[in-house]
């Protein structure tokens, strides 16, 4: 089966020894974009959240150099493509086991604000990973995923009682 997209939200609480649990939801996405067992996570670029994806993207992410390029040459502006594939290719990629644990790098964990568990919202040709509080700071258009993530964390509350 084709690819077809990152979507849906789903909570995972941090486990030990710093590892986290991709859910299952995520975790097939990540399979069949990956041809495995491969996360990729980097920094999203404006907002304090980290972003995942399968292997798949990396043909999408030279695509993307290559229009930027040519719209930088048609616009008359300078384009570093080194820097520019520095910043876009700057992933990890973290291998996963059968239940979707693995382990974040700590620079990502700073990086992303991550310190409890992490919130998980499809963007379709990526995911975001969220600190819950990272993405309670966000506006007024992120209000549905606020309210599943609230949602989530009232289930794990009312679990833990």
């Amino acid at each position: 089966m084709a690819f077809g997209g990152y979507s849906g939200q789903a909570y995972s609480p941090a486990g030990d020894k710093g590892r986290f649990v991709l859910p299952p939801l995520f975790r097939k996405a990540v399979k069949d974009s990956s041809d495995g067992r491969v996360l990729c996570l980097m920094k999203h670029p404006t907002w304090n959240c980290l972003v995942g994806f399968g292997l798949s993207r990396k043909e999408e992410l030279h695509a993307q150099i290559d229009r930027e390029e040519e719209m930088a040459i048609r616009l008359g502006k300078e384009f570093d493509r080194d820097t520019r594939s520095s910043q876009l290719f700057g992933f990890v990629e973290l291998p996963f086991d059968d239940s979707g644990r693995f382990v974040m790098p700590e620079h990502l964990r700073t990086l992303g604000g991550i310190e409890g568990g992490l919130y998980f919202q499809g963007g379709g040709r990526f995911f975001t990973l969220w600190n819950p509080d990272e993405l309670a700071k966000m506006g007024d258009d992120w209000a549905s995923a606020k309210a599943a993530c609230g949602s989530f964390l009232e289930e794990v509350k009312a679990k833990g009682k």
